[in-house]
């Protein structure tokens, strides 16, 4: 029975005189009755700015997680309908999130990459009890002391970024010397990753020629450029975001410099849109669409099918975090947030297209789960504009706990408020 249908049915039988007592009945009524027969769920994430060219990818991941859902029966029999918005900023995420939950009754927000838009979601779905899950916003401090018992995280926090890519940098022989040289984005996530950052290296011995804080507005980075011609650095530590990262790597090659690059964070569309022969290091990936596992494949190629190009790792996350929400209402025959929490904090296993399930970990809400560190090819071997980089196995290895990447509760402490 279709899902249209089902609701001309039931809108029928609720009405004593069918379609004569119908036509009294007010606008806003049938309205109500609409809205009872479909599962809302809010999409905010931002799709303007330095943040846009990943947020376009999280609109078509979720709009395809919606179709696949809707192709397999809905979620507890209902259509599955998404409202999407642009975030835009912190107090814009704010609005509109609060305008999802209490005008438009969405079940629940998945989105987001920005984390200080982040919290600010954060605080209205606790305030109103509403499920939301981040699929893009990195910051240790939302899973430490901006922890929120309504929000969970799919998207991996800088701590595993920096400690799955950090393996590489220190074991695998890529960085010759302990002197690096750091540009961050300056607000909420570049200063938390660089906090983690400096953590890590310190604990490794490491020492910063340099360490420059970036306007989020920048796009000429030649001025920066020309100090680290000057430091000579055995690492040249990025940890930009958005398109910052594309423009830093293509004037980097223009500059003609050739010390060793990387970075803590990292997002596939950016080095895409560097192009070949100017995407250059290693870096940390919460996923990408090389991964040998059939649920990876399935994905690629219904994304590829419909949009004509691969999914990169912001696609898989608000992917996965739609997937993951309509299995768990289906589950528990309920979308009633409090209830998903309590049914994510008692361990659910989830499909999250890797090698192993993914759980949330009930101290701080992170999920659990693979990452990997990828290599940038050199221009010879690039043999398409995608397939640009080598990759390393799952990061923590098979015979690792998950949680050996992720912050210790010494390191990143939430406690959920009452």
């Amino acid at each position: 029975m279709s899902f249209e249908n089902k609701f001309t049915r039931r809108a029928l039988l609720k009405t004593a005189g069918g379609l004569a007592v119908m036509s009294s009945v007010s606008a806003p009524s049938i309205l109500r009755a609409q809205s009872s027969d479909v599962i809302r769920i809010g999409h905010l994430t931002p799709r303007t700015g330095f943040l846009g060219p990943l947020g376009e990818y999280a609109v078509m991941a979720a709009d395809l997680a919606v179709e696949e859902i809707n192709a397999s029966g809905g979620v507890m029999g209902r259509k599955v309908e998404l409202l999407k918005e642009d975030s835009v900023n912190p107090q814009t995420a704010s609005t509109k999130a609060e305008r999802m939950i209490e005008r438009d009754k969405v079940t629940c927000i998945i989105g987001e990459i920005s984390s200080a838009s982040a919290l600010t979601i954060a605080q209205v779905a606790q305030r109103n009890k509403t499920l939301f899950i981040n699929t893009g916003a990195n910051s240790d401090a939302l899973r430490g002391s901006d922890c929120k018992r309504y929000m969970f995280h799919v998207e991996s926090q800088n701590s595993m970024y920096v400690k799955s890519v950090g393996r590489s940098f220190m074991q695998d022989g890529l960085v010759k010397g302990k002197k690096w040289y750091s540009l961050t984005a300056d607000y909420a996530f570049g200063h938390d990753l660089l906090r983690v950052a400096k953590r890590f290296m310190e604990a490794n011995g490491g020492q910063f020629a340099g360490d420059d804080l970036v306007p989020t507005d920048a796009t000429d980075f030649s001025a920066y450029l020309l100090k680290i011609r000057e430091a000579k650095p055995d690492l040249v530590v990025i940890n930009l975001s958005g398109n910052q990262v594309t423009n830093f790597l293509k004037q980097y090659a223009e500059f003609g410099l050739t010390f060793p690059v990387g970075g803590f964070g990292f997002d596939t569309a950016l080095a895409w849109a560097a192009g070949k022969g100017n995407f250059v290091g290693t870096w940390p990936s919460v996923w990408h669409h090389l991964i040998d596992t059939a649920g990876t494949k399935a994905f690629v190629g219904a994304f590829t099918k419909k949009y004509s190009k691969p999914p990169e790792n912001q696609a898989w996350g608000d992917y996965i975090a739609t997937k993951i929400v309509a299995q768990s209402f289906n589950e528990l025959k309920s979308s009633e947030s409090s209830k998903v929490v309590e049914h994510f904090e008692k361990g659910a296993k989830f499909d999250v297209l890797k090698t192993r399930q993914g759980y949330f970990r009930a101290a701080d809400h992170q999920l659990m789960h693979e990452m990997y560190a990828i290599t940038a090819l050199p221009p010879e071997k690039i043999k398409n504009q995608w397939d640009i980089f080598t990759s390393s196995g799952p990061v923590p290895g098979p015979n690792e706990d998950l949680e050996v990447i992720a912050a210790t509760k010494e390191e990143n402490t939430c406690v959920f408020p009452t």
